[in-house]
């Protein structure tokens, strides 16, 4: 499997505005993340809108980023449900269309116990040609994966990775000191990926690298070669982009700042509305501003 480290992005959906998906404009994201460093592409992760695209639209995106992208960087499909009937399904396609891991989200609504999480990976996991990667977003799903969980879904053969989005970045350590060296750990929270590579995670799924890319490669680049003192004034300049990524509903900033900038359309799907006009300014005014920081630093 080819090394997940580093700036993942955790890539939007781009949509015109009646919310049909925009091929094209995927197309030249795919070709703009290459270019600016991003180091593999999460193709119908969350932030990709998979709740709200049907099974059909969700493996064609999935497929348009495997060609597109044509082996140049990782592409990594989300296959999660709160289905594990579904779960494999889409595991099992993604397989087929030539993605090269699967991110498996745990099932949300339902609210299973520590058991019930292990044996839903578990059925992923036996019947999945891809390295499958755990996701835990407790505040999205209600469902908190915990590190004994995780280790013992570690010792399970295709189980390689995790990224975690608990909101505590010292959960990395409890998970570290459970698992092989070898078992990939990957941030879910941008605010909190410099200290959690700290910990031992080795890079991020990455929101704000859906604006920022080449910051975020960067970021995490060098602080993965060591040069700490550097990637940490990258770090501080993006905090307050993390934050503002935020304040409604992720993708809605996102899609709003990218469309803002000329590079998307725009288009969101309900129950997701277009960002609120109260916070546009506040928004683009905050990203303006650590474009230009970044120049002094990277």
């Amino acid at each position: 499997m080819a090394m997940l480290t580093g700036s993942l992005v955790a890539l939007i959906t781009p949509m015109s505005t009646d919310g049909e998906i925009d091929w094209p404009t995927l197309d030249k994201l795919l070709e703009w993340h290459i270019q600016e460093g991003t180091r593999g592409i999460i193709a119908m992760g969350t932030t990709g809108e998979s709740a709200t695209l049907d099974t059909d639209e969700h493996l064609q995106v999935i497929k348009r980023c495997i060609e597109v992208v044509d082996q140049r960087i990782p592409v990594v499909a989300g296959t999660g449900s709160n289905s594990t009937a579904e779960a494999i399904h889409q595991t099992k396609e993604a397989a087929r269309l030539g993605a090269d891991a699967c991110l498996v989200v745990t099932p949300y609504y339902n609210r299973p116990t520590q058991e019930g999480l292990v044996h839903h990976f578990k059925a992923i996991a036996a019947v999945s040609e891809l390295p499958v990667i755990l996701y835990n977003v407790p505040p999205r799903t209600g469902c908190d994966m915990l590190a004994d969980t995780v280790a013992r879904l570690a010792e399970v053969d295709r189980i390689v990775g995790i990224k975690d989005a608990c909101g505590d970045a010292e959960r990395v350590k409890l998970i570290r000191d459970r698992v092989d060296d070898d078992f990939y750990i990957l941030s879910g929270e941008d605010a909190q990926t410099m200290r959690m590579m700290e910990l031992g995670a080795v890079g991020t799924i990455s929101v704000t690298a859906n604006v920022l890319p080449k910051a975020m490669s960067e970021f995490c680049a060098r602080y993965l070669s060591g040069d700490k003192a550097s990637s940490a004034q990258i770090d501080a300049v993006l905090q307050s982009v993390h934050d503002i990524l935020f304040v409604e509903s992720s993708p809605t900033p996102t899609k709003w700042i990218l469309a803002d900038k000329g590079l998307i359309e725009g288009g969101i799907r309900l129950p997701l509305i277009p960002l609120s006009t109260q916070h546009h300014e506040t928004v683009r005014q905050r990203i303006t501003a650590a474009e230009a920081e970044l120049k002094a630093v990277i």
